[in-house]
Formats: structure tokens, sequence, C-alpha cells
């Protein structure tokens, strides 16, 4: 979507590079090859002091504030807010959130200084900038008071959260703050008055359609099982009737008896369903457990 939207705004859109840090240094070698100006979209001063703006914005449209919770990837936004928040009332908290599996922020502040750190892929891939920036870690580092990371899972369940109960798509990059919120990694807000950013749109519906899924999953509300019925007319129906009996949705249902190394009378049938919540889920895990012997339950993530 990103890439799509730019070019219909004119742009000329190279991809290029395994990471945000490669995806740099090859812009600079065109930069400089083609006789052009380089903007680092997260340590540029004036792209920081522009990111300010939402501080000042925060300030006079929200009173008595007592922390403002910020995605962190190359640490532009945060360096921008930061020093705009802290200039006109220090007391207000500075928080900054990044996904567990790029902690580049995190560990420039290890380190004191900004260090490459390892990336992987997240659906905070906004926020997946391997090595932050020298002018963004040097404007925030003072200014901020804690950092936190979160799960992919905390993530998707964000998403979602934020669809269902606020009607708001934002990417997985925007969403990072509630996934800390949600997977309680800050619980000394509860009971304050707490700004919690969004801070992006940019998703794909084929993404967005999965990060859904997997939060519906992280909620205990997709569940996957599997259970050993008798290979006999019926058996299979008898699942069936047993989910709708409990008003469960069933979204796919495989049956195999090739692969079973128990009793050849036996047939395995696979089930995904959806349920209201994650009440419903346990007393449909409780049901199947009191009618068959043999059941799987959630099964693992590949």
């Amino acid at each position: 979507m990103k890439v799509q939207n730019c070019k219909v705004f004119g742009a000329n859109v190279i991809v290029a590079g395994e990471d945000l840090g490669e995806s740099k240094k090859i812009a600079l070698v065109l930069a400089k090859k083609f006789g052009m100006s380089y903007v680092n979209g997260y340590d540029h001063p004036e792209i920081i002091a522009g990111q300010g703006t939402a501080g000042l914005e925060i300030l006079e449209q929200v009173e008595n504030i007592d922390a403002v919770v910020i995605p962190v990837g190359g640490g532009g936004l945060i360096a921008g807010v930061a020093l705009a928040i802290k200039s006109l009332n220090p007391a207000i908290q500075i928080i900054g959130v990044e996904p567990e599996r790029c902690c580049s922020f995190a560990e420039a502040l290890k380190h004191g200084k900004p260090v490459a750190s390892h990336v992987e892929h997240t659906l905070a891939d906004g926020l997946a900038v391997p090595t932050v920036g020298v002018n963004a870690f040097v404007t925030a580092k003072d200014l901020v008071d804690k950092m936190v990371s979160v799960s992919e899972q905390a993530i998707a369940l964000a998403i979602l959260r934020l669809v269902e109960q606020e009607k708001a798509v934002i990417e997985g990059a925007g969403a990072v703050g509630v996934a800390a919120i949600l997977e309680e990694k800050l619980p000394e807000l509860k009971g304050k008055r707490v700004v919690v950013m969004l801070c992006g749109g940019n998703i794909d519906t084929s993404i967005l359609g999965r990060c859904l899924e997997r939060g519906l999953a992280a909620d205990g509300r997709l569940v996957a099982f599997k259970v050993l019925v008798p290979d006999s007319c019926g058996a299979i129906a008898d699942v069936s009737k047993l989910i709708g009996d409990m008003g469960v949705s069933i979204k796919d249902m495989l049956h195999e008896r090739a692969w079973i190394k128990s009793d050849v009378f036996q047939v395995a049938v696979k089930v995904v369903c959806e349920t209201r919540d994650k009440a419903q889920s346990l007393a449909l895990e409780q049901k199947l457990r009191d009618t068959y012997q043999m059941l799987s339950w959630n099964l693992p993530a590949v």
C-alpha cells in the first residue's frame, strides 16, 4: 500500500535492501550519484522538528496528562515529541514502545550510542529499523523515561481491538502503544491520564485480514483442535453437531486417516472454530474433553 500510494503521487519508488539500514546505504549512494538530497525519514533534524509538532498538539488538546506512549523505530517521532513535551511540562512521563523483534532504541540506550541490532520480520514493519538515528538518539536519550517491547501476539490483538472498539484501522507500527497496555507492560499507568499515539494506517487489506485472524487467536476467539473419532457413519457429523449446539461457528474442518498412528478404525478431525469469547472457547474445550478421549487443543503454531 505504501509503495503504491507513493507511485500514485508520481514518485519513482526503488525497493532495494534487506532491511531499512541497507536501504539507507543504497539511497545515500543514489543521492550522491545523481546529485540529489537525501532526507532521512526519522533522523533528519527538520523531520524530527516536524514530528515534534505532534507533541505540541497533544498539550494543546489534552489537559492534565500523566504520560505519553510513543511507538519507536528509528527514534525520530519519540525524539521530537519528547523534546516538545518535556520542554513545556517536564513532569509528563515519556514511554517508548518497540516490537520484540526489533529493539534498536533499547539497545542504543544500553550501549550509550546507536548500535546495529538484530531485526526479524514483524507486524510493526514501520518500526523495524536496525540502527536508530544518531540525531534522534542524542535528542531523546535523556528525555525517555521508560522503554518496553511487545510481542507479535499483542500487536495483532491491538489491531483487532482498535478495529472493533474504535473503528480505526491502524497499522502494526502505530498500534504498539495499545499492545503494551493490553500486554500489561505498563501497569503503573492504571488510573492515570495517558495519551497513546496511533501513528499510521498504512496496512494492506490482505495483511489486515491476517492480523485480525491472529488477533482473534490471541484473544481466545479463534481456536484450532484435533479430535480422534470412530471411522464410522455419522461420527464426524456428531462433532459438527456438538460444536453447533454450543453456538460456535466452524471456519474449517479436515479429516485424515493416512497419518494416524493409533487405531486403524479411527479418523482424526481437525477443526478451526470462531467463538464469542474466551469463556465460550474454554466451555467448548471442556465439552470436547468430556465427550472424546483423544483431543489436541489449540494446535501449535508453525
